[in-house]
């Protein structure tokens, strides 16, 4: 896809990578057919764990970070990039800390990142390495070794079986396993024991299908793929996609390589040298997969995250769908009409939706609130972010603007001006007298809005990844306090920040402490929760 050069762009983007040892980002051009063409790319290394994953994120790596990201706006700026994809992944997503580092971002760079979940990472690798090497039917292994995490799918030129994200990096490995240099015998050892429980479900899938072929992306197999290019006499001046190299070459690097320490490592040109003192680990999962699952052949795959994000990109904005039917009801017409309008975050803000409605549903007696809120409700969490549509800056009052001036039928004014003031009031400051359209309501409508606009707040701050992590939520509501428990499909730091920092104001109206409880499906070994208490974690 990426090769059209005839027609004129319609469009052009940046993807930002924010990973836990470097940002890396692309800069694309759009065309009308769907197809893209990098124009430019930077990376930048920035180590966020530098002390290893220990879930919080120092200042001075998120000084590191903030840095990086002011040298990629600027050539964004610089680039006329209209519109930036960033995503962050394991380090910012599992840090008590990344929700501050996520909105530092956004006020002091100018860049709004998403915290992903690791299998939906997984998954667009998977669809990056598939439109960047040529797979066949034959069943394959891809692996992403990053920092933090390492990607797993197992798929082909039509489908994936399996795609999961492992706490597997060489970061995260290195400071947990590997304390002398060069590496010792007992620590390899630990390691592939490590590996060997951790990787049980995809073992039994990959021997099923007898997988032949490992095909290799991101920093440490891309290191690991120049250093083999350059033994080999392999050609690899241009790119390093789709090199390809047998397992022997692999094992033979890996016999003298191992050995090495830290200076000597440092003599290897074709070895970053950030990554001098974490590829270890690296090289030893590398080992483990080409010798447990008789890997013959191993390819390197030059496209990774940042790929599959500009991939989804173009799956999600071309073809233009319709978003809504021809509703018969003229109130839900005329909202979803300013939806489209909008280019509204459909899915962020249908879960914040149905979220806010079931916390309506559990207050609705004690907040003395009549049915039709929870319709005004509804539509206020469709419509709390539109006013992106005009500038992430103030949104929140763009939003507002955009509802009150938008001639929504069927509904009366005083309607109108709830589901404004609400969807307003879904961040930053709660409700204030001195606010000019708030206070021009009369005392029952601003009572109201205060009622919503607190769940609202909740609901919101529940999705604050913007990626729906939160599959399921229970409410315990007692006579003094109330339990939140999550069920979600990502580590769920995120939504806990969003969720404590945007509580205020429904404990105010309801007279309760919130607390927040959160268990991830996709770490069943974790059983320790999150609580509403910052820093403190209990466990079931």
């Amino acid at each position: 896809m990426e090769q059209n050069t005839t027609s004129t762009p319609v469009k052009r983007i940046a993807a930002i990578d924010l990973g836990t040892n470097s940002f890396h980002a692309v800069l694309v051009d759009i065309y009308p057919d769907g197809s893209y063409r990098t124009i430019d790319k930077l990376k930048e290394m920035v180590i966020l764990a530098e002390k290893g994953m220990d879930n919080h994120l120092s200042e001075q790596a998120m000084q590191r970070g903030l840095d990086a990201l002011q040298r990629i706006k600027f050539l964004c700026d610089s680039q006329k990039v209209e519109e930036i994809i960033a995503f962050a992944t394991s380090a910012i997503r599992e840090a008590k800390n990344g929700g501050d580092f996520i909105q530092q971002m956004k006020d002091e760079v100018g860049i709004k990142a998403r915290a992903i979940p690791g299998k939906m990472e997984a998954e667009l690798i998977g669809y990056a390495v598939r439109h960047s090497i040529a797979l066949g039917e034959e069943m394959v292994l891809m692996v992403d070794i990053g920092g933090g995490s390492v990607e797993f799918i197992v798929g082909n030129n039509e489908k994936f079986l399996y795609h999961n994200s492992l706490k597997l990096g060489v970061a995260r490995m290195s400071a947990q396993y590997v304390k002398n240099d060069p590496i010792s015998k007992s620590e390899i050892k630990d390691l592939r024991k490590h590996y060997k429980k951790t990787l049980k479900e995809i073992s039994e899938i990959i021997k099923e299908h007898q997988i032949k072929t490992m095909i290799g992306s991101s920093g440490t197999m891309e290191n690991i793929g120049a250093m083999i290019a350059k033994r080999t006499s392999l050609t690899a001046n241009m790119t390093l996609n789709e090199l390809a190299f047998q397992a022997s070459d692999f094992m033979e690097l890996y016999k003298e390589f191992i050995k090495l320490d830290r200076n000597e490592r440092k003599k290897i040109s074709e070895l970053d040298e950030k990554r001098i003192d974490i590829i270890n680990p690296g090289m030893v999962l590398v080992k483990y997969l080409l010798k447990k699952f008789n890997i013959e052949e191993i390819r390197i795959s030059e496209a990774a995250l940042r790929d599959g994000m500009i991939l989804n990109y173009l799956k999600k904005e071309r073809p233009q769908l319709e978003l809504v039917a021809n509703f018969p009801d003229p109130r839900k017409r005329s909202i979803y009409e300013l939806l489209r309008k909008c280019n509204w975050m459909e899915a962020h803000s249908t879960h914040v939706a149905q979220m806010a409605l079931k916390l309506f549903d559990e207050f609705q007696e004690e907040l003395e609130l009549a049915e039709s809120d929870r319709e005004l409700l509804e539509y206020a969490a469709l419509t709390h972010d539109i006013g992106y549509y005009i500038s992430y800056r103030k949104h929140h009052k763009h939003a507002m603007y955009l509802i009150r001036h938008s001639d929504l039928r069927g509904f009366t004014e005083d309607e109108i001006n709830i589901i404004a003031n609400v969807a307003r009031y879904h961040r930053r400051s709660t409700p204030k007298k001195r606010h000019e359209f708030y206070s021009s309501l009369d005392k029952n409508l601003r009572i109201r809005v205060k009622k919503l606009s607190g769940i609202l707040r909740v609901a919101d701050g529940l999705d604050r990844s913007h990626y729906q992590n939160v599959q399921k939520l229970e409410i315990d509501n007692r006579e003094d306090k109330v339990n939140f428990y999550l069920t979600t499909i990502g580590d769920p730091e995120l939504e806990i920040w969003g969720a404590e920092r945007k509580s205020d104001l429904l404990e105010k109206v309801t007279g309760k402490k919130l607390e927040f409880y959160a268990v991830n499906l996709n770490d069943p070994e974790k059983t320790s929760l999150s609580p509403g208490e910052k820093g403190h974690v209990k466990s079931i």
